[in-house]
């Protein structure tokens, strides 16, 4: 049986954007869209090209090449031409695969909004997806406010997909933009819609101020669209937008619906679903949904019991479908074997080969529990996790070893009567028997220890000349003045690479130094071949 395809759509640089307190950097987005596009998304939306400076670069920066990018923006205004309109000039002449255009399909909104009538509504439309296409991009269009504008004005909703259609739109977007539509409705109101255009060119963006974003756009895959939005993790405005990290394993796992429709996420991409997931939360700063459907801690957790008994003689008594297939882990086990298969699955993603019964891996899967017991998070510090498991294999060279190190910070009127903060830092390290000590200033205390260490690494300085570090953030990870923070770094080079490392102390200076000095030494291991 020929399967349909499916299509999956990630609007989180874009819709999640605009979660309260989630602003993203330019490193943020590249980062993020490395993760989307490693497991499979069809198409990333990246945001408003030529309306803020973190997006408009976002499109001029080398990213990642197998998921379509889609610049996202408004149809022409009413009354200007399309060479006359900067909006629409700037979507394409963007560097995007596809341009995304969001139109009212509410007439109420057309007149109260855009002070428009329907019918210039409808040739701006018309004329937007035109020029997109003659522009060479796949043209999309999100039609706003489309289910309430159907339930008000039937008649208008389907000119609206008719014009899209007509024009030569490649997928057409029904948007629960206000999320307060159920599912009932949802199949309902599609069926309908596909009278006017088929299944193949229409898409569902769900919102979730009902707690049914996820259920709406399973109905409208039922009713026969073949393209779903979503976000990691369900960011975006008010309550979020569906969920696509509870969406894909749904759709590839679950009969109903892997029986008879394929994505670009295939069973072993699906695997590091848990490791995204998590990852981007530590991109956010945030911690992770432990009742998270899939990838959350405690998805597959079971208190002891006669649940565990019940588990151990039979896993889907209680487990909807294997840990391992989204990369998560039991939490009660009589074994390590789950805790294993992960960790032999990360070890393999970062090139290593190792046998699944080596007694090693027991050590190392021991030294990992008992880091994460103390704070340490891997999922987005990938570097420090491979750092870990060199030295616990026993591979991991010692280039460097900081004997000491000292930081201090002051704070005083210049010579010019303005409050200025100066930062100091010393340190002194042994290189095969060699001491070598320098100082640095910086505009805090981390920057001048990075200084201070770039300042002289003996025969390794010119192997770190390109190292920078891009991104800094930090968590507090329980309360108090003398809270365990955890500090993650994001480093860059001049091959495009990007790692993270950790750091974890209840010194917010010293978790920021252990981190900083894995970076050292993961850079200085990814060029050690040949040197």
């Amino acid at each position: 049986m020929t399967k349909e395809r499916l299509y999956l759509f990630d609007t989180t640089l874009r819709d999640g954007a605009q979660t309260a307190g989630v602003e993203f950097s330019l490193e943020d987005k590249l980062a993020i869209a490395a993760l989307l596009d490693g497991i499979g998304i069809d198409y990333v939306e990246g945001g408003y090209p030529g309306a803020n400076v973190v997006d408009t670069a976002f499109f001029e920066s080398k990213r990642v090449s197998r998921a379509g990018f889609v610049a996202f923006g408004m149809t022409k205004r009413a009354g200007r031409s399309v060479e006359n309109d900067p909006g629409l000039q700037e979507l394409l002449g963007s560097a995007s695969d596809a341009v995304c255009f969001v139109s009212k399909a509410w007439d109420h909104q057309v007149k109260l909004a855009l002070g428009i009538s329907t019918k210039e509504n409808l040739k701006s439309l018309a004329e937007s997806v035109a020029a997109a296409i003659a522009a060479g991009k796949e043209a999309h269009v999100d039609c706003e406010h489309f289910f309430d504008g159907y339930k008000a004005n039937r008649t208008y909703a389907l000119e609206f997909v008719r014009t899209a259609l007509g024009a030569g739109a490649r997928w057409i977007t029904l948007c629960d933009t206000n999320g307060g539509t159920l599912p009932s409705e949802i199949g309902e109101i599609v069926a309908d819609v596909m009278t006017v255009a088929p299944g193949d060119k229409l898409g569902i963006h769900a919102h979730d101020d009902t707690g049914n974003a996820v259920a709406n756009s399973l109905a409208a895959i039922e009713a026969g669209v073949r393209q779903i939005q979503g976000t990691l993790n369900g960011l975006g405005e008010r309550c979020g937008n569906a969920n696509l990290v509870s969406l894909i394993p749904t759709l590839v796992l679950k009969p109903a619906y892997a029986e008879k429709l394929e994505t670009g996420v295939t069973r072993a991409t699906l695997g590091n679903l848990t490791h995204v997931s998590r990852a981007f939360d530590e991109i956010l700063n945030r911690a992770p949904n432990r009742q998270a459907p899939y990838v959350g801690a405690s998805a597959f957790a079971t208190k002891a019991g006669i649940h565990a008994s019940a588990l151990a003689k039979d896993p889907s008594t209680y487990e909807h479908v294997p840990p391992e297939s989204v990369g998560n882990e039991r939490a009660v086990m009589v074994s390590q074997q789950a805790g294993k298969s992960n960790l032999l699955s990360l070890l393999g993603r970062a090139g290593f080969d190792i046998a699944k019964d080596d007694p090693r891996l027991d050590r190392l899967l021991r030294q990992i529990k008992e880091r994460e017991a103390r704070g340490y998070s891997y999922d987005g510090a990938e570097a420090s996790f491979v750092l870990l498991a060199h030295k616990a294999l026993g591979s991991l060279p010692e280039y460097f070893r900081v004997t000491s190190y000292r930081t201090t910070v002051e704070r005083r009127f210049n010579a010019r009567g303005e409050l200025v903060t100066m930062s100091e830092a010393v340190v002194k390290l042994d290189i095969e028997g060699e001491t070598y000590m320098s100082v640095a200033e910086g505009n805090g205390p981390v920057n001048a220890l990075d200084l201070a260490m770039r300042k002289d690494l003996g025969k390794y300085s010119a192997r770190i000349d390109d190292l920078e570090l891009v991104d800094f953030k930090v968590r507090i990870l329980n309360g108090g003045t003398g809270a365990v923070t955890r500090v993650l770094i994001e480093s860059r080079d001049d091959t495009g690479a990007r790692w993270f490392t950790v750091g974890v102390s209840p010194n917010i200076i010293d978790a920021s130094f252990e981190a900083l000095y894995e970076s050292f030494t993961y850079k200085l291991m990814k060029t050690s071949a040949g040197k």
